[in-house]
């Protein structure tokens, strides 16, 4: 197998392990509250991964700190929302709406551009949008306040996105990742402090939930991500994530026993249907960008 398969088939192992985040988290929820969750989660990654490169960590200059400090409150409010938002909706559901950020991304990069969005990202869009309705939408069309919380989610993860590929330019990648991670624990543990009460897992699930969360799907898929992403491209690496939901529903039906419905069925394709048009159309635009430069070296 080649470099490039290896990273891929490495990539596809985190993405599961992210959809197994979702499973973790209501696992989590059961004994403990949000923010203390959130916490320990980031605590205990940022600890496991600063150990494997405290080398580049203690080399650290003040603009990683800071820009890690700013993509660190982005990422703690994105757990946040999520597990509030699995206080009422499913994992299943939560991994399909926090999927939109594939579409949400190339239709903020539109409007920072100043264009209109292509046909292909406005029809992943519609597809998506009508993904959402049927996943969510209830007698009258009412929506849950948890559905919500995770669409508001996965906004505030384009927008962490977006600054990411800004801010990447500028650091050492691997310690501004870590920094993050330590700074979302600060961010959840003071209020941790100031609205609830700080424990730690009293159970063997709630022990294998923050582990899981901590050490797997946080400190492993980090660095997993950080060493995959430099031998695979930026569009073999979104197709692979758009595979994320589905673990999600796979693992919430394996584990905590939530059951396959019809709308979750047509809801999820159509919001992978959206998700690959997204990434499918950018692979598009890589390889004619690279046809066309190689004819004009040619010429």
């Amino acid at each position: 197998m080649s470099i490039q398969g290896k990273a891929n088939v490495l990539m596809v192992i985190v993405t599961m392990f992210w959809g197994l985040s979702y499973t973790f988290m209501v696992m989590g929820l059961e004994t403990l509250a949000v923010y203390n969750v959130v916490a320990l989660r980031c605590i205990i990654a940022f600890f496991v991964a600063g150990l494997i490169f405290y080398k580049r960590m203690i080399k650290v200059n003040g603009k990683t700190l800071k820009y890690a400090a700013i993509q660190g409150f982005l990422l703690f409010i994105v757990f946040a929302l999520s597990l509030f938002g699995l206080q009422s909706t499913s994992a299943s559901n939560a991994g399909f709406i926090l999927s939109l950020t594939v579409v949400l991304v190339p239709i903020f990069s539109s409007f920072i551009e100043k264009k209109l969005p292509s046909r292909a990202v406005s029809f992943a869009v519609i597809c998506t949008m009508i993904g959402i309705t049927v996943l969510t939408a209830h007698g009258s069309f009412t929506f849950q306040k948890g559905d919500l919380l995770v669409a508001i989610a996965a906004l505030c993860y384009s927008i962490y996105l977006l600054l990411n590929s800004s801010f990447t330019r500028n650091v050492e990648s691997i310690s501004y990742g870590i920094y993050q991670l330590g700074f979302a624990g600060l961010y959840a543990l003071i209020l941790t402090f100031i609205l609830e009460t700080p424990t730690l897992p009293d159970s063997t699930t709630s022990w294998i939930a923050i582990l899981g969360l901590g050490i797997i799907c946080s400190a492993f898929c980090f660095v997993g991500q950080t060493v995959a992403q430099q031998y695979t491209s930026a569009t073999h690496t979104g197709l692979i994530f758009s595979l994320e939901p589905i673990f999600a529903a796979m693992f919430a039906m394996m584990f905590i026993g939530e059951g396959l419905t019809m709308k979750l069925v047509i809801g999820g394709s159509f919001i992978l249907i959206g998700n690959l048009v997204a990434q499918l159309e950018h692979f598009h635009v890589l390889r004619y960008i690279k046809k066309d430069s190689q004819e004009k070296v040619i010429q």
